[in-house]
């Protein structure tokens, strides 16, 4: 897990093919924020953006995830919300796999909470469990862009 704000995307310790990625003019904030709801995918990458508002809730009723697969950068466009997430895998074989690549944790054991505001974004490596969208005091509206990384992307360039 890694968080950051993409004004000072060099002190976030990003590994380099995720700095690249968030350095691009078309995945600054602005240029974000000004793209339409939708999936994104830059021609000739392997990752691609899904943009696009959202609910929060209390994180009482929100289910926590995990990937095998993908990586994520969540990353608050406008609004504000709460992650609650561990850096400790909570894999296991009899986990639900509610959607590809997308498993649900049925107990999970989260010890960090991360507030995301416009600009901040929260990288979540395979395995590594979240609980996104939860509300900060009253349920609100927020947009938001989160990024799919391909682990293999990942492994291949460390």
């Amino acid at each position: 897990m890694i968080i950051g704000h993409v004004d000072t995307l060099p002190l976030a310790g990003l590994p380099g093919v995720l700095l690249a990625i968030l350095s691009r003019p078309d995945c600054a904030l602005s240029a974000l924020q000004h793209r339409d709801d939708g999936r994104w995918q830059p021609e000739g990458e392997d990752w691609h953006c899904t943009i696009g508002p959202a609910m929060t809730q209390p994180g009482s009723q929100r289910h926590t995830e995990y990937h095998n697969d993908w990586l994520d950068i969540q990353l608050m466009l406008d609004g504000e919300e709460e992650i609650n997430a561990d850096p400790l895998p909570q894999v296991h074989p009899d986990f639900v796999e509610k959607k590809p690549d997308l498993f649900i944790v049925p107990s999970p054991h989260l010890t960090q909470s991360i507030r995301l505001l416009p600009g901040y974004f929260a990288v979540f490596f395979p395995g590594e469990p979240h609980q996104a969208l939860c509300a900060v005091g009253q349920p609100a509206g927020v947009r938001k862009a989160v990024f799919k990384i391909p682990r293999t992307l990942i492994s291949e360039n460390m």
